[in-house]
């Protein structure tokens, strides 16, 4: 394509937003003291740097850490833990909700780095402050119920007193992606700390001073700086010693590389929680509200340009409404704003990477070339920044395309038209992946029962991803190769502990006891089981 080319495609492409006059730029925000703050709590011998997906400027030089660091975060953690695990619950849950009220009078900071780190548009950055609020909301107020003493029934009723206690694992070792660098590093790391546990966490390094921030305000809101160790480096470098070192391993990222940390996990016999790809569906049923499904298609394949592990990139619709659905969504994608303003404006940002910008060009090409049709987007967008992409709609996708079954991980969703709904709900569950989806449909009973059909972590009916991921207290995570373990509710902090019963047997040993030789002590506790059954203890 010529340059005048080039030009006439973007004048017909996505519009872009506009930064409003005195905007901050990066400098404004990355500056020399605000690096040298945040990476005092690195534990690192060497240097890198990262840089802004809007531009693929230099963000700020960084210490980098080797090996040998990674030893001496985790003892340096294993230290402060102590006195930190012997702290009352009370006392940790508290440090999360004060954290919470820094979070968002201070939110103005973090939406700056998050979206000079990963590109994205403001809004999405917002939800990763919505998700840490409530995270530390929830846990700041439920930690001390689910890491309470709980009483339970012991082997001899009245005889037997059995108590569950939830001890703290030690040091956790924690992997963050880049995508979600706020809610993906401190989000899951809420629940580990008041749990009673220190943490040593490797974030991306191109994303890694959004987490080094959040570190700086627990610390401010009464975390000891100890309990929190970061490094810094390359991720075959790095990861691997931190999987060595930890008592527990929480992952988020590729499913290839989640595998690699499972296995070094299983060879030291400690556990791991791992959230990893998705090729998300989204179902769109006969008697949908075309609008609201098509809004909602939006906000599920497009947020953060569609670098979201729960976002949509299949979109099974019924072919009674298929026409009117896919003229709706694609006017609306047309629509979208692109920019990289740090204000709120601009419906969707920067894609984060040359990889990422790859993978989705080779997609619609590929696609393309093989009979599929570009409904909406398709195109490279270097007049806005070296790494946008207009949000992309394909229609007629077929197998072996690679975009039917890869996860795409950008602005990019295929289109399959159904007219049996268990032909749906099969195709929907036709992946190795189970992380989210999507129903959408007047009738929310019926919406229900096809959501339980679906072999995914998470399920929304008439929303996309949002509903699931924001209920706090209901457990959030994947099926199959999306994973292993739940973020949010009960499981994502008990996953933190290891349990530990105590029973204390009182008066009468479980043994032969008054005179009972074996044979008397055997019928006298055979008798006593089947009492306890017509009684109906559990």
């Amino acid at each position: 394509m010529t340059d005048t080319q080039d030009t006439a495609a973007h004048a017909t492409g996505n519009p872009v937003f506009t930064a409003p006059e005195g905007t901050r730029k990066a400098a404004d925000v990355v500056t020399p003291e605000l690096v040298a703050r945040l990476t005092r709590g690195v534990v690192g011998s060497g240097s890198t740097a990262n840089h802004t997906p809007f531009t693929g400027e230099k963000l700020a030089d960084l210490p980098e850490s080797t090996p040998e660091d990674v030893a001496t975060a985790f003892a340096q953690a294993r230290e402060a833990q102590k006195s930190w695990a012997a702290t009352p619950a009370r006392q940790r849950a508290a440090v999360l909700l004060r954290f919470h009220d820094l979070v968002l009078a201070r939110q103005s900071e973090v939406l700056d780095l998050i979206q000079l780190e990963t590109g994205k548009a403001r809004l999405h950055a917002h939800e990763e402050v919505q998700a840490v609020a409530s995270a530390s909301r929830h846990y700041g107020r439920k930690a001390p119920a689910y890491l309470r003493p709980k009483r339970h029934t012991g082997a001899v009723p009245v005889l037997t007193k059995a108590t569950e206690l939830r001890q703290p694992r030690g040091v956790v070792g924690q992997i963050a992606p880049w995508n979600y660098p706020f809610e993906l590093s401190v989000g899951d790391a809420l629940p580990a700390f008041v749990a009673g546990n220190a943490l040593v966490m490797k974030p991306d390094t191109e994303t890694c001073l959004t987490a080094l921030w959040a570190r700086e305000l627990m610390i401010e809101a009464g975390l000891p700086a100890g309990v929190w160790q970061v490094v810094l480096g390359e991720g075959p470098v790095v990861g691997p010693a931190v999987v060595q070192h930890a008592d527990y391993v929480s992952f988020t990222g590729s499913t290839r590389t989640g595998r690699e940390v499972a296995q070094g996990a299983a060879a030291r016999l400690v556990g791991c929680s791992l959230e990893l790809g998705g090729k998300n569906a989204m179902l769109v049923l006969h008697d949908a509200d075309i609008e609201k499904a098509a809004a909602g298609a939006i906000r599920g394949c497009f947020s953060s340009a569609g670098q979201l592990c729960i976002s949509i990139e299949r979109l099974y619709v019924h072919e009674s409404v298929a026409d009117a659905f896919v003229e709706r969504f694609a006017a609306r994608t047309r629509a979208l704003r692109l920019g990289s303003a740090l204000a709120f404006g601009a419906d969707m940002g920067s894609l984060v990477s040359d990889r990422q910008l790859e993978t989705i060009t080779r997609h619609i090409e590929e696609a393309v070339e093989k009979g599929a049709k570009v409904v909406a987007g398709g195109r490279h967008r270097p007049d806005i920044g070296p790494l946008f992409h207009e949000p992309t709609i394909l229609d007629g996708v077929e197998a072996p395309m690679a975009v039917c079954a890869e996860e795409t991980f950008g602005p990019l969703v295929s289109i399959y038209r159904f007219s049996d709904e268990d032909d749906a709900v099969a195709l929907a569950n036709a992946t190795p992946y189970g992380l989210n989806a999507s129903v959408w449909t007047k009738d929310g009973r019926r919406g229900r029962a096809v959501a339980a059909r679906l072999r995914s972590g998470t399920v929304n009916v008439n929303e996309s991803y949002a509903a699931a991921y924001g209920s706090v207290q209901a457990p959030m995570g994947g099926m199959g190769d999306s994973g292993l373990g739940r973020r949010h509710g009960s499981e994502g902090i008990l996953k933190y502990t290891e349990a530990q019963t105590i029973a204390h047997q009182r008066v009468l040993p479980l043994a032969p006891s008054f005179g009972m030789d074996d044979a008397q002590y055997a019928q006298f506790m055979s008798r006593a089981l089947k009492a306890m059954k017509v009684f109906g203890l559990r």
